[in-house]
């Protein structure tokens, strides 16, 4: 196991004054009521949370998928006899295991065996193609994974099998997790989708399901250090770069999901119905939605695949209590020309993350839906959550509110990172607390530029209000240069988001003759609706500096997004400088 930085104890960031005009951290003036910013969190083996649930709520449902319910005496039954068999396989403490899976039972199952064996889960994205994970396979040093039987998944670990990029895998049957009917009509109809692992060449290397279930779940309970061995190997999205490995130690992540508890002071705990739409590959989805649920004896509705009206049938269907998403998920549902046939109602809080929200989305969904909308920030790197607007208390619009408790937010400066600036000064985000990654797999070069003492760098620029309240004006690396001066994509983005026909919008840096840089924003207009490019101009030029104004407006039927649905400048940015993105 490769570390970055050695921790030990709670790793409570210092409480030490935070300029030395002031006497405390300023958030801690308007700090939410209920919700102590010092509360003492205790680390623990992440398996053990899914057994200390499957032991209080043993016969509650742990998920709802395509109309079949388990509960977590189920699942926990059969996490414990997979992770037996994931050792009888050679799995022990530090065996990197990936899952290539989209939300279903078997993911919540083979994640916490996983961990229940010693092993370090590694997330790979289902839609990546071969190439990219293949780098992903390599870089982690992954010994096995665990798909299903369905030819789009299995087709990809065949071919990692074949290369000898892959040793082993584990392929465990789809049709076996819908309910009896579906499972007939679809080993009738669907036939075609489902390979045949048993005939593959490498087929002397795969183990199914089956295999890995026989045996009686008496697992051998390795000897697990919270806060030193890495639970899961959670790669960035590589928007701005390579893929890198976060090392989220179990620590990390089990302080991570108590943060997010604190926070949400009138949990029901046994009876929270968390909508699974967010894949949980991705870290936002499996604190959120995977680990939170378990953690609090929730429900997960899981969707395999989005789909807007699938997600609200669903919504209309299994009345969610809770549903974190990114904002364009929000978006498209307050733009769907028929919310008003779907019941919302069960939503009581939603929490947006991955990417700016819009000003305009966040009101406009919480007045067709009725349901408070709180804009969060976190990368993978901090498990991912560090800020949030406070559920219950006052909000402020545009801002990624306040830390989480334990949790240190440091505005620095860009060029100097180990000055902190004053309130209201931009700089970059820094970020210090229990849930910050150890650093990342074997990247020391890496890992020396990220932090800056117990801070992280995030990348993001960013200043500090009065309150203690952040608000993020761009990522450090979309910041326009225009003559010198700097221009933040994100301040131009809100500003062409007020245009009612808007829907969604870009905007990033194009070569400009005379300024060397200027901004062109890439435009999706809502259904129906009509706009020029002169339209728009003449809408922002009260808004807008001249330095801002975009030099150029191209309308889409269609913006480029991330595998989570986040808004993508990586492929635009492609476009204009004549290449594929990398």
């Amino acid at each position: 196991m490769t570390t970055a930085r050695q921790t030990t104890g709670a790793q409570k960031p210092s409480t030490s004054k935070q300029r030395p005009d002031e006497p405390e951290f300023a958030w801690l003036k308007t700090y939410p009521a209920g919700v102590r910013w010092d509360a003492d969190f205790q680390p623990q083996p992440l398996g053990r949370m899914l057994d200390d649930t499957v032991n209080r709520y043993p016969d509650r449902n742990c998920t709802y998928f395509l109309g079949k319910t388990m509960t977590y005496r189920e699942i926990g039954a059969l996490a414990d006899r997979a992770a037996r068999g994931l050792q009888d396989m050679g799995v022990g403490k530090g065996t990197k295991v990936g899952l290539l899976l989209p939300n279903c039972p078997t993911y919540v199952i083979f994640f916490y065996a996983i961990l229940k064996a010693g092993g370090t889960v590694v997330n790979f994205n289902p839609l990546y193609t071969v190439e990219e994970l293949t780098h992903q396979v390599e870089d982690s040093g992954t010994e096995i994974m665990v798909t299903l039987d369905l030819k789009v998944l299995f087709e990809k670990v065949d071919a990692l099998l074949a290369a000898d990029t892959l040793p082993k895998a584990v392929v465990c049957p789809f049709a076996a997790l819908l309910p009896s009917l579906k499972s007939v009509l679809f080993r009738l109809f669907k036939s075609r989708e489902v390979a045949k692992p048993q005939r593959s060449p490498q087929a002397a290397r795969i183990t199914d399901e089956t295999t890995v279930l026989a045996n009686d779940g008496g697992v051998l309970e390795p000897d697990i250090l919270p806060h030193e061995d890495v639970a899961v190997l959670q790669y960035t999205g590589g928007t701005t770069g390579t893929p890198k490995g976060a090392m989220l130690t179990h620590a990390n992540l089990t302080i991570n999901v108590q943060q997010v508890e604190a926070w949400a002071t009138d949990l029901d705990r046994g009876n929270e119905r968390i909508m699974g739409i967010l894949p949980f590959f991705h870290v936002f989805g499996m604190t959120t939605v995977l680990n939170f649920s378990v953690a609090v004896g929730g429900e997960m509705v899981l969707m395999p695949k989005f789909e807007l009206i699938n997600a609200l049938e669903l919504i209309d269907k299994t009345k969610p209590t809770v549903l974190p998403g990114v904002p364009t998920l929000y978006n498209a549902m307050m733009h769907h020309p028929e919310l008003d046939k779907y019941d919302l109602s069960s939503l009581r809080f939603c929490i947006s993350g991955g990417a700016p929200l819009p000003i305009e989305v966040k009101r406009g969904f919480e007045t067709l839906s009725g349901c408070k909308l709180v804009e969060g920030y976190g990368l993978s790197e901090t498990s991912p959550v560090a800020t949030c607007n406070p559920l219950d208390g006052p909000i402020k619009e545009g801002s990624i509110g306040v830390p989480l408790p334990a949790t240190v937010i440091s505005i620095r400066a860009i060029d100097e990172p180990e000055k902190e600036l004053a309130t209201g000064e931009n700089g970059e985000i820094c970020i210090a607390g229990p849930q910050v990654m150890t650093g990342y797999w074997e990247k020391p070069e890496d890992n020396e530029d990220v932090f800056v003492g117990e801070f992280l760098r995030t990348g993001d620029v960013g200043h500090m209000d009065e309150d203690g309240f952040t608000f993020i004006v761009d990522r450090l690396k979309d910041m326009i240069n225009c003559s010198g001066f700097k221009v933040y994509p994100r301040r131009v983005e809100e500003a062409i988001y007020e245009f009612p026909a808007v829907e969604e919008v870009t905007v990033i840096g194009i070569p400009d003759a005379y300024r060397g840089e200027a901004p062109k924003a890439f435009i999706k207009l809502r259904k129906g609706e009509t706009a020029t490019t002169d339209e728009i101009f003449a809408f922002l030029k009260p808004k807008i500096s001249k330095l801002e104004m975009p030099s150029e407006i191209e309308f889409r039927d269609e913006l480029p997004k991330t595998m989570v649905g986040k808004l993508s400048k990586k492929e635009l940015r492609a476009e204009a400088e004549g290449g594929a993105p990398s």
